[in-house]
């Protein structure tokens, strides 16, 4: 029997099938019925446990709704901190971004990490040769960059995120583009010349974007918080003896 991981984000909901560490089948939603959506998973794959990371804190009804579809449910959300804080990360760290630091510590052991995630928000965490988390940063990601322009100066369209970008603009649009995508791109170099020891990890929905662009070796996880998560899960399965 699997288990079951569910990453509600900021604006879509995630999910993946696990046996120990290795991912089944993924699957994404993004509307307004997600706890309908999740509890069709649960009576679809039924889970040995059903571990939901919220980016939101879930409600007492919805908690109870799956708690009573699942045999074992495990939440990670502002609530929720004992699981994050008893693997040593501190309390304010949303629960993708410990799932993420968890994945990293597995992944890379012995090697200090830098760690792009490239979502609603890009943030940047640290991690060290022993695992210990040392910091993170986070700045706005590369769509919430353009909706920003659009929302709040006045004349400049929303731009949907461009397949190439000249290095200097000779429209409103290009000028634009090479704001926005350059601008992170400099971000990037910014950390990387930082700590030009580390190992470099991007993960999320713009990861293999920016991947390319780099000429920097680095790896691309595109499921690390869904590994992360599979190792709670794991770990958790074990210690109760499920």
């Amino acid at each position: 029997m699997s288990n079951l991981l569910v990453e509600i984000g900021n604006t879509a909901l995630k999910a993946a099938c696990s046996e120990g560490m290795t991912l089944g089948k993924t699957f994404r939603y993004q509307g307004e019925k997600m706890f309908p959506f999740i509890d069709s998973l649960v009576k679809k794959e039924k889970p040995e446990i059903l571990v939901l990371a919220s980016s939101a804190e879930i409600s007492p009804q919805n908690e109870k709704r799956l708690s009573d579809s699942c045999s074992r449910l495990l939440l990670l959300d502002k609530r929720r901190k004992e699981v994050i804080e008893s693997y040593g990360l501190p309390e304010y760290l949303s629960p993708d971004r410990a799932a993420s630091i968890l994945a990293v510590r597995h992944l890379f052991k012995g090697y200090s990490c830098t760690v792009f995630d490239f979502g609603t928000t890009l943030t940047i965490d640290f991690v060290g040769k022993e695992g210990e988390y040392l910091g993170g940063n986070i700045s706005p990601g590369c769509r919430t960059r353009f909706r920003a322009l659009n929302r709040y100066a006045r004349g400049l369209p929303l731009l949907e995120t461009p397949a190439e970008v000249k290095d200097i603009g000779g429209s409103i649009p290009s000028s634009m583009e090479a704001g926005v995508i350059l601008g992170i791109m400099f971000e990037i170099g910014g950390y990387l010349s930082q700590f030009p020891e580390n190992t470099v990890v991007f993960t999320g929905g713009d990861a293999i974007y920016f991947a390319k662009r780099m000429k920097n070796p680095i790896f691309v996880v595109c499921n690390l918080v869904m590994m992360g998560l599979a190792l709670i899960a794991d770990e958790h399965v074990g210690k109760n003896g499920i």
